[in-house]
C-alpha cells in the first residue's frame, strides 16, 4: 500500500515571472505535517520548503495542519482565534467543536492554520506511542477536512489550488467536488494529492462511508469503494476526485499511479529533493486560470 499528499497553495508575484497568470493565484496548502512542528520527514519538509518557495514566487498562500498533542504550543507561540472556532461539526450524529489556533512559521514567518478538537486531536499524536495506528482515524480525517473548508470559507478566501498532503486530508477532493462544489470559495478551484509510500495499517471502520456523508455526500457515492475502507480505499477516493496527481516519493503504490493514468489525471512522477520545488510550480501552473 501506498502513501499519498494532498496540498493548496497562493501569493503574490512578482510581473516578470507571472506574465501568464492573474496577479495573486492562490495556493491553499492542507498538509499532514510540516516541520518543526513534527518530525522531519520527506512530508514534514515538502510542507515547510513547498510554501514558502511558492511565496517566494509571488503566490499568495494558506496553510493548514491538525494540531497533533506533542506540538509544543508554548514553544512555537500558537494562539486560539475565538472569531474562527466555535462552530460544531456533526459526524456520526455526534457534534464536535472545532477549535482553530494559529503560529507562524520559524524563519518564513507563513502563518498556520491548526485544526484542534478536544475529542480527536488533545491526546492524539501522529501516531500512537507504540507505534499503532488509531481506531477512530477515519472520524478525524473527517472532522479534519470539514475544519479547513469551514475555515476556508470564513476566512473570505477562494484558493486557484488546494494541494493535499497525507491520508488526513484525503477526502478533501470528494468534498471539494460534491458538498462543497456551489460555495463560491470553491466554485474554480482544482485539487492536487500527493502520493507517499508512508501509509497506516487498520481499517476506518464499517461505519466510515455512514460518517463520510454531508450534504451532496451520500453513500451512494461511495458504493464502487469496498465497505471496509482501509488506506488503499482512501488513495482511491482522493485519486477519483482530484484534478491533478504528484507521485512524492519512490515507493508509492503503483496501482494508486496506475488508477490516475487509466483516468486520464496529470501525474507529475516522482522528482528528488533539489528538483522538486521548481516541477511542482511547473505543474501547478498548468490548472491555473490565465
Amino acid at each position: 500500500m501506498a502513501w499519498f499528499n494532498l496540498y493548496f497553495f497562493v501569493t503574490l508575484q512578482p510581473k516578470s515571472e507571472c506574465k501568464s497568470f492573474k496577479m495573486a493565484s492562490k495556493i491553499l496548502f492542507i498538509n499532514q505535517e510540516i516541520s518543526p512542528y513534527t518530525a522531519d520527514t520527506p512530508m514534514s519538509l515538502l510542507g515547510k520548503t513547498l510554501p514558502q518557495y511558492m511565496q517566494e514566487k509571488g503566490y499568495e498562500i494558506r496553510t493548514f495542519m491538525p494540531k497533533w498533542s506533542n506540538i509544543n504550543e508554548r514553544r512555537y507561540q500558537l494562539h486560539p482565534v475565538q472569531r474562527l472556532s466555535g462552530m460544531n461539526l456533526i459526524i456520526d450524529d455526534t457534534d464536535h467543536p472545532l477549535i482553530i489556533k494559529v503560529a507562524s512559521m520559524p524563519v518564513s514567518r507563513i502563518t498556520v492554520y491548526f485544526i484542534d478538537s478536544d475529542d480527536y486531536f488533545m491526546k492524539r499524536s501522529i501516531e500512537e506511542e507504540a507505534g499503532d495506528d488509531y481506531p477512530d482515524n477515519g472520524e478525524r480525517a473527517i472532522f479534519f477536512a470539514r475544519g479547513v473548508l469551514e475555515t476556508v470559507k470564513k476566512l473570505r478566501w477562494a484558493p486557484d489550488i488546494i494541494h493535499c498532503q497525507g491520508w488526513m486530508s484525503a477526502v478533501i477532493p470528494l468534498y471539494i467536488k460534491s458538498a462543497y462544489q456551489d460555495e463560491p470559495s470553491f466554485a474554480n478551484t482544482k485539487v492536487i494529492t500527493t502520493l507517499f509510500d508512508k501509509q497506516i495499517n487498520n481499517e476506518f471502520g464499517r461505519n466510515f462511508k455512514q460518517c463520510l456523508e454531508f450534504r451532496d455526500v451520500k453513500k451512494e457515492l461511495l458504493d464502487n469503494y469496498n465497505d471496509d475502507f482501509n488506506f488503499l480505499e482512501l488513495g482511491k477516493l482522493a485519486i477519483d476526485y482530484s484534478d491533478g496527481i504528484i507521485v512524492g516519493s519512490e515507493e508509492v503504490n503503483g496501482e494508486l499511479v496506475s488508477r490516475a493514468q487509466q483516468r486520464s489525471i496529470p501525474v507529475l512522477p516522482f522528482q528528488a529533493e533539489e528538483e522538486a520545488t521548481t516541477s511542482y510550480k511547473a505543474f501547478y501552473e498548468q490548472f491555473i486560470v490565465k
